[in-house]
């Protein structure tokens, strides 16, 4: 897995565990964090399709590169229907404006 991927998702994983081990009192910061480091990751995966020779065309073609087989053995359930979204925008050279963006 390309480098800079792996280590974006190491950060969306470990916020996405921080998220769900925190109380009340953290709930709101440790969301944030998760959210932050989810769309850096994302970004990071937009670049590396966007530098690839052969651009997939399609979800299923993307979802069949070996990078992302890699990211959904890893990718935490809850995460996976979100990520399958992105990649589509990713696809479709759409981006989300912040508002539209998950919470």
């Amino acid at each position: 897995m390309n480098e800079k991927i792996k280590q974006a998702l190491a950060a969306v994983i470990r916020n996405w565990n921080s998220m769900a081990g925190s109380d009340s009192e953290e709930a709101e910061s440790t969301a944030d964090q998760f959210q932050a480091s989810f769309y850096v990751w994302i970004e990071t995966v937009r670049d590396w399709i966007d530098e690839l020779e052969q651009r997939p065309q399609t979800l299923e073609e993307a979802m069949g590169l070996p990078v992302v087989k890699e990211i959904l053995e890893v990718l935490p359930d809850p995460l996976l229907l979100n990520f399958e979204t992105e990649l589509e925008f990713i696809l479709e050279n759409r981006s989300r404006i912040d508002d539209e963006k998950y919470d």
